[in-house]
């Protein structure tokens, strides 16, 4: 039987909420004492005024959190409205070019299942993947800046190919979404197909709140205006002070907490439509904050699920860790039937919106009372308002800790070289990257020499 959970009531308005209080050096360690956050808000000040002077500037980087403005909800609907009757999408991209759209899909669809990402070159999943959908139902939407993206292009070029082979019209089923030059921009203007533009100064992993994230979401019939209001409403609770912005007071309790020792944040939400939130969040973090030797690893954990997998880790082992704990407090429910058992007769009259809140309930309780942190950020519910408020959020935080650290948030050299290398090796090109895959050390283990 489903039913509106009766655990919290109604909000009109969506309202993120960050609860700091299990990552205090009073129930933690490592914690923040709470002289330190004091002492950190006039550093945050400064930071949010450096951060509103490059919104103002339209800096690149920080231009991502002009989006929930800049974006515009008609002219998406208008690009896709010749695939509006798709069923299903295939998203062709990688990294801030799938997750952003995969994380909005997930939360909100509903079929959750009707948005397929290519974002890897496994060809047996690849192959699977194509096989397993109706293409005459299935819109295209690819993604890539540049329009050069490797595995983006050779997965554009197997799906197109899988659409012909199947008889149908790729050209009639496609929304491209690229940047004004390239082979894919080339593509479109010679097919005159429906194209929607990278916004300019926005690094992929900021860009959920643009095309590069909506498309599939508009595709699919969900509320984008709503993720760009709920973006809007998140942008302007940013304040000069922590006390006063839950995006700032996320970003710089998870900045405290690695200084203080902390180097691995284990996002786990509560519920499985954000469990590729955490994906999101892993890019986001990763390619934003690890450099110059330092940044926080993000983990991916499930709630309840990791509690039986992860748990154990989170309460016992290093002390490198906090853990992120992210639940929408009004959800719709599933009564259990009776279960007409003696030992299992405390489930009587309860439902699983119930029993998962419990679950939450105790398993954030049990990290401060094994001297662990733990960080708590809630949302109204699984709508569109709220997601976008949560997106922007963390993007906001991802910024601010950026800000105290003082590192290049928004670049990602490191990455460069992997794709150097990739594009030389297939070329056959003999470069400062392939010598120093040929010339590294190696010490197999279980391999027989040919005779």
């Amino acid at each position: 039987m489903l039913s509106g959970s009766c655990l919290y009531p109604p909000v009109d308005t969506p309202s993120m909420h960050v609860d700091i209080g299990a990552a205090l050096a009073s129930v933690a360690d490592p914690g923040v004492e709470q002289a330190t956050l004091d002492e950190l808000d006039e550093r945050v000040a400064a930071a949010h005024e450096r951060i509103e002077q490059g919104r103002d500037d339209d800096e690149f980087g920080y231009a991502s959190l002009n989006l929930p403005e800049a974006t515009d909800a008609e002219t998406i609907r208008d690009a896709v409205a010749p695939v509006a009757d798709a069923e299903s999408v295939i998203t062709v991209g990688i990294g801030g070019s799938a997750l952003g759209a995969k994380t909005i899909t997930e939360a909100l669809a509903e079929d959750p299942d009707s948005h397929v990402v290519l974002d890897n070159v496994d060809p047996e999943h690849v192959r699977r993947t194509l096989g397993g959908l109706s293409l005459a139902d299935t819109a295209i939407n690819v993604v890539s800046r540049s329009g050069t993206t490797a595995e983006t292009l050779a997965n554009f070029l197997v799906v197109r190919e899988a659409y012909e082979d199947r008889g149908v019209d790729w050209t009639e089923r496609i929304v491209v979404t690229t940047g004004d030059s390239g082979p894919l921009r080339a593509l479109a203007d010679q097919h005159d197909l429906p194209t929607l533009p990278v916004p300019e100064g926005v690094p992929g992993r900021f860009s959920a709140l643009s095309a590069v994230g909506l498309v599939p979401p508009a595709i699919l019939g969900i509320d984008i205006e709503g993720l760009l209001a709920g973006g809007r409403k998140a942008a302007d609770d940013l304040a000069p002070s922590l006390y006063d912005s839950p995006a700032y007071a996320y970003g710089a309790m998870a900045y405290t907490l690695e200084e203080a020792g902390a180097k691995v944040n284990a996002v786990m939400p509560y519920a499985e439509r954000l469990e590729s939130f955490g994906e999101w969040f892993a890019q986001l973090w990763a390619e934003s904050l690890g450099k110059d030797g330092r940044g926080q690893t993000p983990a991916r954990a499930l709630g309840a699920t990791d509690q039986h997998s992860q748990l154990q880790l989170y309460r016992a082992g290093y002390r490198d860790k906090v853990v992120t704990f992210v639940r929408p407090r009004e959800r719709a429910d599933v009564a259990i039937p009776d279960p007409d058992h003696e030992d299992l007769s405390y489930l009587a009259g309860t439902d699983l919106g119930g029993l998962i809140d419990a679950e939450y309930e105790a398993t954030v309780a049990s990290l401060p009372a094994a001297d662990r942190p733990a960080l708590e950020i809630e949302i109204d519910r699984l709508d569109a308002e709220s997601v976008g408020e949560l997106l922007y959020a963390m993007e906001a935080a991802c910024v601010l800790v950026g800000e105290l650290a003082d590192v290049e948030t928004f670049t990602q050299p490191a990455v460069e070289w992997g794709k150097n290398a990739t594009r030389a090796l297939i070329r056959g090109e003999a470069t400062e990257e392939t010598a120093a895959i040929d010339d590294r050390e190696r010490l197999r283990i279980g391999e027989t020499e040919s005779l």
